[in-house]
This record gives structure tokens, C-alpha cells and sequence, in this order.
């Protein structure tokens, strides 16, 4: 029998070194794309959920604030300090127009304003038969629903269909919501629709139910002052340019049915009434005008005609400023020029006069 040779039974190293090793490399470069995803979608969710923290939190605080608010106005209701109720129930209508019993509480305030202001003598009633109230009820609800949705118009309409059904309905917190209504379906036309001479009658109709907020009556005067410049409009540049100067301080983008915001019709004015002044031969002031135009709004159709007006300003005759020096024999004589009428039409100052109350955004 023959030995095994030692050889034979010692395993064949290059067997093992041909076996094919893992591709660890490549799982972890796997591993380490998969927690760079996941970190990412955890930290849009992250975003996303603090997001809407702070949206609730916001929420949160300015309920609490018009809680607050209401509380307040409750007590000074009960004191009979109805001066101060109202401009809080004021308030907290600007912010949530649907806060419940807002309404209500506004319609007491402002009555018993009105019946300190004229006291009335009320007659005694005469008994009637009961009407049936399903179909008011129900347009006072929607009247309720449109105001929450702050669709101002919708809720005028269902108010004064419920005054054509039954006029003593609910009058009280009929005549709260009328105000409401009103006061903000007229900024809402002198704000977003241009319709300025309509916004002003419903914020006049409004005060008939109560006193306008200072926003409210800050709208009104923009608005006012707008419609007397556009009546000056190709007719006293420089009364348009006053006037325009005003709501371009304090409210550049307010428009009427034009579309022309304010800023544009300042800086047109600037430049009509500058105009004026050159064919009146004020080329000082009519310099003035232009560069305050073109302060406002740079155009390079106006910048020719502005450098003309300084031009003639600097030489109003419009001669060559250099003359040959005078010899000795020779004597020169001294040219006499004639200032420039003054006009009669008030100036625009060079900086627009600045607005004692500045409406909200």
C-alpha cells in the first residue's frame, strides 16, 4: 500500500484566490444613497408639518387676541363706554368679519350711540298677525353665509331681501351686518375694482349705520383726492399734479375706471404742467417739473426735453454764452435781460406732500 503523498492533501491555494469575493463596495454605496433619501423625505416632511405649526399657531394667537378683544368690548358695553365697544368690535370685525356675535353686539353699540345722539319717541305698537318668517330666516342665513365667505355683495343683496320681506326682521343684527357690508363692499370697489365713485356712496351709506373705521375714512379721502386731480386732467396741470402728488405719496397703485395708477398720472401731470411753464417762458420752473417727472419715472422721451428746459434756464435769451473779450478801444455793451414772467398757476413743490394718514395694504 502506498503512502499518500503530503502534497496531495494540502488544499490548492489558487483554487480559493479564483473564488469570486462579494461586492461589498457597491452595497454600501446603496446603504449610503437610501439614508441620504430618506433624510431628505424626513426633512420635506419635517418642513411641511412645521409649516403648518406655525400656520395653526398664528391661528391660534390672533383668536385668542379677538377673544380678548371681545371680552374687552363687553365690559366697556356693560359700563356704557359705547365710544370705546365700537371701535373694538370695529377691530375685530376688520380682521374676522364672521366672529361669532360680533355683529350683534356692533348693531347694540351703534343704537344706543344713536339714540344718545337724538333720542326718539317710540310709538306704541299695534298688534298684527304673524307672519310666516321660513323664507327670511333662511335669506338671513345666507345673508350669515356670504358675510363669513366676505362675498360683501351677495350679503347686501340677501339683507335687502330680507328689508322688502319683513323690515323689522331681526333689525338689530340686520342693521350690524348692513354696515359690515357695506363698509367693506366699498373698499373693496375702491381697492381692487377702480370703481371709486361707487366705494365712496357705500362707505357714506355705511355711515348712516355707524362711524367709519379710520381705515375706512383713509380710503375715502385717497379716493376723493384721485377723482379731483382726474377733474383737472388737460385742464390745470399743475392743480393735477397737486393733487396726484398726494396719492402718490400714500397711494401710488389707486386707479379708477382708467386703469391709470396714480404714480402715472402724477408723473403725466409733472410733465403737462412743466409744458405750461416753458410756453410761459418759466424755464426754471418748468426744469423742476421735468426732473421731478422723471424722478418719479425715468422715460428718455422726456430727458430731451427736460435738458432744454435747463438749457434755457442757465441762458434764457439762448445766445452763445462766450462773447470775442472786449479790446480797449472798443466798448461793450451790457445786455439787459428780462426775468421771466411769474406764473399764476400755483407750483408744485418739489416734493410731493406727504399724506397725514397712510391706508393699510
Amino acid at each position: 500500500m502506498s503512502t499518500p503523498n503530503i502534497e496531495d492533501t494540502i488544499p490548492n491555494s489558487n483554487e480559493n484566490a479564483e473564488k469570486p469575493k462579494p461586492r461589498r463596495g457597491k452595497v454600501i454605496l446603496f446603504g449610503i444613497l437610501a439614508v441620504i433619501l430618506l433624510a431628505v423625505i424626513g426633512g420635506f416632511i419635517g418642513y411641511g408639518s412645521g409649516i403648518q405649526q406655525r400656520k395653526a399657531l398664528e391661528a391660534s394667537q390672533t383668536n385668542k387676541a379677538l377673544g380678548e378683544q371681545f371680552e374687552l368690548a363687553l365690559v366697556d358695553q356693560a359700563m356704557g363706554r359705547n365710544e370705546t365697544a365700537l371701535q373694538r368690535y370695529q377691530y375685530i370685525i376688520q380682521i374676522d368679519p364672521g366672529f361669532p356675535g360680533v355683529t350683534e353686539r356692533l348693531s347694540q353699540v351703534m343704537l344706543a350711540i344713536n339714540l344718545a345722539k337724538t333720542p326718539t319717541v317710540v310709538p306704541t305698537p299695534t298688534p298684527e298677525p304673524t307672519a310666516d318668517l321660513r323664507g327670511v330666516e333662511e335669506l338671513f342665513n345666507q345673508a350669515k353665509q356670504h358675510m363669513a365667505n366676505k362675498e360683501w355683495q351677495a350679503t347686501l343683496d340677501a339683507l335687502e331681501a330680507i328689508h322688502k320681506a319683513q323690515l323689522e326682521y331681526r333689525a338689530l343684527e340686520v342693521d350690524g351686518m348692513y354696515y359690515v357690508a357695506l363698509r367693506n363692499r366699498g373698499i373693496e370697489k375702491i381697492l381692487n375694482e377702480g370703481n371709486l365713485e361707487s366705494g365712496m356712496y357705500n362707505l357714506s351709506l355705511a355711515e348712516q349705520y355707524g362711524p367709519l373705521d379710520s381705515d375706512a375714512e383713509s380710503y375715502r379721502t385717497w379716493a376723493r383726492i384721485y377723482m379731483t386731480g382726474a377733474s383737472f386732467w388737460e385742464v390745470d396741470w399743475g392743480q393735477a399734479a397737486y393733487y396726484f402728488g398726494q396719492d402718490y405719496t400714500a397711494f401710488p397703485n389707486l386707479h379708477d375706471g382708467s386703469n391709470i395708477p396714480a404714480v402715472d398720472r402724477y408723473r403725466l401731470a409733472l410733465v403737462g404742467y412743466g409744458d405750461d411753464l416753458m410756453d410761459k417762458g418759466d424755464y426754471c420752473e418748468a426744469q423742476k417739473q421735468y426732473e421731478l417727472a422723471l424722478s418719479v419715472g425715468a422715460d428718455p422721451k422726456y430727458q430731451p426735453t427736460a435738458q432744454h428746459a435747463a438749457d434755457l434756464c442757465a441762458n434764457p435769451s439762448g445766445k452763445p454764452s462766450s462773447t470775442p473779450a472786449p479790446t480797449e478801444t472798443t466798448p461793450v455793451a451790457t445786455e439787459t435781460v428780462t426775468p421771466p414772467p411769474a406764473t399764476t398757476e400755483p407750483p408744485v413743490a418739489t416734493e410731493s406732500p406727504v399724506a397725514s394718514a397712510t391706508p393699510a395694504p
